[in-house]
C-alpha cells in the first residue's frame, strides 16, 4: 500500500489531528517522505468530499468546504435528536472521569467511541484539549456551556461527583485486573503447550 493511502487510513481511523512527528514514528518513514506523501494525498483529495486540514504541526481529515452547507443542515438535524444511551454513557464518563483520553473511554465502554465523541463535540457538550506534556495526545472534558446548562460552576459541584468518579475508577481498575489475569492465563496455557510438545 502506498504511503499516502496509509496516512489517509490512519487519519480516518484516528479521527483526531496527528502530528507529522507521530506519523514518522508510526510509519517508520523519513520526515521528507511523510511530507511528500501528505502533498500527494492532498492532490488526490482535490475535488472530493474530504480534505486535509493543517494546524501547526498536526494534520487531520475533514469534510471539504464545498460540502459545508450540506453538512450544516445534517448537523442541525443531528442536534435535534436525543443523545441516546451510548451518548449519555460517554458523556457521563467525560463528566465524571475527565479530562479523559479516547482510549480510556473506549476501555471503560468496551467499544469504539469515535462517532459518539464526534457527536458530543459537534453539540458543544465536550471539548478536546491537548494532553499536558504530550502534544500528540488529546483529552476530553465537559464544556463550560454544559456545566452552565447543568447549573454548576465546576464538575465537583455535580451530585455525588466524588462517589461516581471513584466508582468509575474502581470499575476501570477491576477491568484492567481481569484483562491482565486473562492475559497471564493465556501465556501460561501457551507455555504449558510448549512444555508438552517438548516432552
Amino acid at each position: 500500500m502506498e504511503l499516502d493511502a496509509q496516512i489517509e487510513a490512519l487519519l480516518f481511523w484516528k479521527a483526531e489531528p496527528i502530528s507529522a512527528k507521530r506519523l514518522v514514528q508510526i510509519l517508520k518513514k523519513d520526515p521528507k517522505e511523510i511530507e511528500a506523501a501528505l502533498l500527494k494525498l492532498e492532490e488526490k483529495l482535490t475535488g472530493r468530499g474530504l480534505c486535509l486540514v493543517y494546524k501547526e504541526d498536526a494534520v487531520t481529515l475533514a469534510t471539504s468546504p464545498e460540502n459545508a452547507q450540506m453538512i450544516e443542515i445534517l448537523t442541525k438535524e443531528e442536534l435535534t435528536k436525543d443523545l441516546g444511551k451510548a451518548g449519555l454513557e460517554t458523556l457521563s464518563i467525560v463528566i465524571y472521569r475527565g479530562p479523559v483520553s479516547r482510549s480510556e473511554i473506549d476501555y471503560i465502554r468496551g467499544v469504539n467511541s469515535n462517532f459518539i465523541l464526534r457527536n458530543l463535540l459537534v453539540r458543544g457538550l465536550v471539548e478536546r484539549v491537548t494532553k499536558p506534556g504530550d502534544e500528540r495526545s488529546y483529552l476530553y472534558k465537559p464544556t463550560f456551556e454544559l456545566l452552565a446548562h447543568l447549573g454548576v460552576k465546576k464538575v465537583e459541584d455535580l451530585p455525588e461527583y466524588a462517589k461516581m468518579r471513584e466508582e468509575i475508577e474502581l470499575s476501570q481498575k477491576e477491568a484492567e485486573k481481569v484483562e491482565k489475569k486473562e492475559s497471564g492465563e493465556e501465556i501460561s496455557s501457551i507455555d504449558g503447550s510448549h512444555a508438552t510438545l517438548e516432552q
